[in-house]
């Protein structure tokens, strides 16, 4: 029997429906495997990232990156700089940092000097990078701090500034910041010449030396900042502490205690540490 007309239209239009129903379906279902990517939180991405999903990972901060997340602008450039899920790329990092810097992120701020101090991903450009790490230290990271009492010391893209790098290593080493720890107390150990008479400003301080005169030795003072930092492990620290208490400056002369922190620091393949230990007999030479 022959259907008619009417009942053959009837059943394409079903079997259309039915195809449309089908491609419905895999779209519905393609979307809801997307869904953990671009539908993240910045929580749900840092812990995807943790997690070890580094493509998911990445995917999900980009999403929320190009909606102008600040947190996540910097991890993507995280990623990007260590090659982590993605090639590794200085230029997409710096441009990523860049964002978040421009957004006030203290880190990406930090970071962005970085490259720009070391001419990765963008020109070289000390002072452009002592302008980042000045916006970040002031927001109060202790890495910025540093890197900024650094330029400081070292007069780069900043006139050289013994006070200011004094302020600013201070500033950091309140925090825990080792290396600056470590900065501070080399100061207080021997003494900082000042080659002309900079602005006092008890608050920030900042010194005032002729020349000739520098900064006061302090032993005392010396032996506070390196044992801060080598309580956090500073191999550098540890055997400077080791020299104090060998020599008996800012503390009473202790050889036990001496060998007990240039052990600490030859652990770490400190070579002078390892030196000093061999030239007492308390280690072997390498046959």
């Amino acid at each position: 029997m022959r259907m008619s007309s009417s009942c053959v239209r009837k059943l394409r239009i079903y079997r259309i429906g039915l195809q449309r129903m089908v491609a419905l379906a895999l779209l519905m279902v393609s979307l809801i495997a997307a869904l953990p990517v671009w539908a993240q939180t910045f929580d749900e991405a840092k812990a995807t990232y943790e997690h070890g999903d580094y493509a998911i990972a990445f995917e999900s901060f980009r999403a929320l990156a190009e909606q102008g997340d600040a947190d996540a602008q910097y991890n993507l450039g995280l990623m990007d700089k260590k090659g982590v899920g993605v090639p590794q790329d200085d230029l997409e990092a710096a441009r990523l940092w860049r964002q978040a810097a421009e957004q006030g992120h203290a880190e990406a701020q930090c970071n962005l000097g970085v490259m720009y101090d070391e001419g990765r991903g963008v020109l070289e450009d000390a002072k452009e990078a002592v302008r980042w790490f000045r916006q970040a230290a002031e927001q109060g990271l202790a890495e910025a701090q540093f890197n900024l009492g650094l330029m400081y010391a070292q007069g780069r893209g900043v006139m050289e500034d013994a006070g200011e790098a004094i302020r600013w290593y201070r500033q950091a080493a309140e925090q825990g910041h080792a290396e600056a720890q470590y900065k501070l107390g080399v100061m207080y150990q021997g003494g900082l010449k000042l080659p002309n008479i900079v602005a006092v400003s008890p608050t920030q301080y900042k010194l005032v030396y002729a020349e000739g005169r520098g900064m006061p030795e302090d032993a005392g003072e010396a032996v506070r900042w390196f044992r801060q930092a080598a309580e956090q492990g500073l191999a550098e620290a540890q055997y400077k502490l080791g020299v104090m208490y060998a020599e008996g400056r800012g503390v009473p002369e202790d050889a036990e205690e001496a060998v007990r922190w240039f052990r600490q620091a030859a652990e770490q393949d400190h070579a002078k540490a390892q030196w000093w230990l061999r030239l007492r007999g308390l280690v072997e030479d390498d046959p």
